[in-house]
C-alpha cells in the first residue's frame, strides 16, 4: 500500500518558498518514517501543497497555526 503525505503551510511568505518548505514538512515526515519504522521509502507520495489547502483563516495567528500541518492519505497498491 502506498501513503501519500501532503505537507502544508500558511499563507506568510512566498508561494514558491511555501511550496518548497511543505515538500520538505513532508519529505520529513516520511523520512522519520523510515528511518524509526523501517517503512520502504518507496511507498511514500510526497507533495507539498504550500497554501492552497487551508483548513483556518490566516488571519489570526491559531488559523495560520492550524495551516502549518501535513496530512496522510492510504492509496491502495
Amino acid at each position: 500500500m502506498k501513503v501519500r503525505i501532503e505537507g502544508n503551510t500558511d499563507n506568510v511568505g512566498s508561494a514558491v518558498m511555501n511550496k518548497e518548505l511543505s515538500r520538505k514538512r513532508a519529505k520529513s515526515v516520511a523520512d522519520y518514517l523510515v528511518k524509526t519504522y523501517n517503512f520502504d521509502p518507496n511507498r511514500f507520495i510526497i507533495v507539498g501543497n504550500g497554501p492552497d489547502k487551508p483548513v483556518a483563516d490566516n488571519n489570526s495567528e491559531e488559523g495560520r497555526a492550524a495551516n502549518r500541518r501535513t496530512e496522510f492519505q492510504l492509496l491502495g497498491k
